[in-house]
């Protein structure tokens, strides 16, 4: 019954809050202006992605004051994902140095896991697997990490909007054929904030999400997945696989930049959906494709993991191999002078 007022109440709030901070932001000439790291062409409101922050966290607040079973988790989203939205804010707001930023990010994730549990026994090929304090680490990195590249892979219209979205539909399916009802509330939550700001952010975009928005849907998702491993081991494995497009174009091109020794810091506009996006010559065919490949390709095997029975970590290879083929095809970590 909670579903069917708190959804639409979330998109609702999402948006209207999305479009006052699109005002806002014109009024106070707070925009992005191209450059020649940037994929857009014109100047552009930014910051809109701290409605998605507050319609989620004012949800979840309202779930915790009800006395909702999830509360660990809940207490796990609030405090890091709002560490984590107002560095992003501050910095989208002038500049923080990247050591900073980075202890905040690794304040935020330990503060998730020690709510969360750290990092359950996962299981591997039939066997379960606990990694102990091994675990705790490689998740604290995990949960960094895919806040970073969530920040990373927002450079153009729409992509982590939709990413986000359907990933979390997604999971929320996956959790409902298994049974687990309560559980999905969660990712239609915010799936349901970040569809209210996508309304002014779909190609061509009215608003930039900024990295308060970006770096809070990142670790959001991280927790998420791991509160999965808790729930269903197999979920843990479901999300990384759904999260794939963004995880493997993220990774491959952090890897490629490493061994040619670029400043991995430094604004760069060579992910594949970037230089896809300058072949097509348009934003809206690369975010419609990133639709495509997680409704299309990455939850069916996310099915065939959860229903019958195919090893996760088996899933996730089958998963990425064609994605991986597709970093290489749109020249993933390319220099980007290269003709």
């Amino acid at each position: 019954m909670m579903l069917l007022w708190c959804l639409p109440v979330a998109l609702i709030m999402s948006l209207l809050m999305t479009a006052a901070l699109r005002r806002y932001a014109l009024a106070r000439s707070v925009m992005d202006v191209p450059n020649a790291r940037s994929s857009h062409t014109v100047p552009t409101p930014r910051g809109g992605g701290v409605a998605i922050v507050l319609t989620f966290l004012l949800a979840v607040i309202a779930l915790m004051l009800s006395g909702d079973e999830q509360i660990r988790m809940l207490t796990a989203l609030v405090g890091g994902g709002a560490l984590i939205a107002i560095i992003g804010f501050m910095d989208d707001h002038g500049h923080i140095a990247a050591r900073w930023r980075l202890l905040g990010h690794f304040v935020a994730a330990i503060w998730m896991l020690a709510w969360i549990g750290g990092l359950p026994p996962l299981s591997i090929f039939g066997w379960t697997v606990d990694l102990g304090w091994l675990g705790g680490l490689l998740a604290t990195v995990y949960l960094v990490w895919l806040l970073n590249l969530y920040n990373f892979m927002d450079g153009i219209d729409g992509i982590a909007s939709v990413e986000a979205i359907t990933a979390c539909l997604g999971a929320a399916l996956l959790y409902w054929l298994a049974g687990f009802n309560t559980t999905a509330l969660l990712p239609l939550l915010l799936a349901a904030a970040v569809a209210g700001f996508l309304c002014w952010n779909f190609p061509p975009a009215k608003i930039f999400m900024g990295d308060a928005g970006s770096g809070f849907i990142g670790i959001v998702l991280g927790g998420l997945s791991l509160q999965a491993a808790w729930v269903v081991p197999q979920m843990f494995w479901c999300w990384l696989i759904l999260l794939g497009v963004f995880i493997v174009d993220a990774t491959y091109t952090l890897v490629r930049r490493l061994l040619r020794g670029d400043k991995v810091y430094e604004a760069h506009r060579s992910h594949a959906y970037q230089f896809a996006s300058r072949q097509y010559g348009r934003h809206l065919p690369v975010t419609l494709a990133v639709v495509a490949l997680n409704v299309c390709w990455l939850l069916p095997v996310a099915l065939c993991v959860m229903q019958l029975g195919l090893d996760g970590v088996l899933g996730v290879v089958i998963a990425y191999l064609p994605l991986i083929v597709l970093a290489v095809r749109y020249r993933a970590g390319d220099l980007e002078d290269r003709r």
